[in-house]
């Protein structure tokens, strides 16, 4: 249980650094546009493919195509979020420094969001449906 509470927290902080980067990008002085914020909708829609087909999967196959397409459109979403900011500052929307601080707070959400999987998404004796 202990562990439990150490990883929750451990994601917790890394979940509020990979913000903080973002609101760095936005809300700096030299910077100022919050367009980047915009990236927000594809932190909540990433997990949602996996999780409509882990509830939707059956294990004793090695792939089936609900998980396949479930990847695929994670994978659209993810490349989304890196796009997105790049695309605003080549049209100088947003300055390259702010790219780089969302391109840094993406890497640390998404990175959160892959070890909330690993460690809560197992489904055995240890899972996050105890929180």
């Amino acid at each position: 249980m202990m562990a439990g509470i150490k990883a929750l927290v451990a994601l917790s902080f890394s979940g509020a650094l990979g913000l903080t980067f973002l609101l760095l990008g936005c809300a700096l002085e030299q910077f100022g546009v919050y367009w980047p914020m915009f990236v927000l909708m594809f932190y909540i829609l990433s997990p949602i493919p996996n999780l409509i087909a882990r509830r939707n999967a059956d294990y004793a196959e090695s792939s089936n195509a609900c998980r396949e397409l479930a990847y695929f459109l994670t994978t659209g979403i993810v490349v989304s979020a890196y796009g997105l900011p790049v695309i605003l500052a080549r049209k100088s929307v947003i300055q390259w420094g702010a790219c780089g601080l969302v391109m840094a707070g993406n890497c640390v959400i998404f990175l959160t969001i892959l070890g909330f999987f690993v460690i809560f998404g197992g489904g055995d004796d240890f899972s996050w449906e105890q929180w």
